[in-house]
């Protein structure tokens, strides 16, 4: 694994970015089983913004303007939705980050969580409303109570992402309740929710290349 934080930052961007990339039409597809169907394109855009188109110009003074400068790219090159949530969870990560240039793990849960805040009010959302918030939030619950239980690293992305796996499964019978999905009622249900399924993929990618990289 990359041994400073600003390194292990980028590794988790880039990995995150080729989830999406990879993933751009099939995240479309569920989401346009009762949604706009444009979640796959946005995400990727806005990726492919970061780690491809300006990788190389993003700022590396220490890992929370890094993040920063990843939500910037991100909100400027995706509008709606997309752009505003994923981009607010890169800026909460980053703004509380600091300026420190080693993060210890309690750091990176304090990101996650100052993030997940400013997810839900940006997007009116919490857990139960079949977002990705329901696969998220357990995932990172899991992460947290893995380490205090003294886990790897390893151990507790692969904790995290089993979890976010069966929440993606949990959650499939449920009425969405925000998003375009939420205005077709009943029919939301026994759908999967595309941000929900990023989230688990992600997940899964991060522990295969943590594996690699150990």
């Amino acid at each position: 694994m990359a041994d400073n934080s600003l390194a292990t930052t980028e590794l988790i961007i880039q990995t995150m970015g080729e989830v999406a990339l990879e993933n751009r039409k099939y995240f479309s597809e569920l989401d346009g089983v009762v949604g706009d169907g444009d979640f796959g394109n946005s995400l990727a855009t806005g990726f492919e913004a970061v780690t491809v188109a300006k990788w190389d110009d993003l700022n590396r003074t220490d890992p929370g303007t890094f993040l920063k400068d990843v939500a910037q790219t991100f909100m400027g090159n995706v509008g709606g939705v997309t752009g505003s949530i994923w981009g607010t969870a890169f800026l909460r990560a980053g703004i509380k980050a600091g300026d420190k240039q080693e993060l210890t793990t309690e750091d990176v849960l304090a990101m996650i969580r100052f993030a997940i805040e400013g997810m839900k009010k940006r997007g009116k959302s919490d857990l139960g409303d079949k977002t990705l918030l329901d696969a998220f939030i357990p995932a990172t619950d899991e992460f947290e109570k893995i380490v205090q239980n003294g886990g790897t690293t390893l151990d507790a992305l692969k904790g995290a992402a089993e979890v976010a796996r069966q929440k993606t499964e949990e959650i499939k019978p449920w009425v969405a309740k925000r998003g375009r999905a939420s205005y077709t009622g009943e029919r939301s249900c026994n759908t999967y929710d595309a941000g929900s399924i990023a989230v688990a993929i992600m997940a899964e990618r991060l522990v295969d290349v943590w594996e690699a990289n150990s």
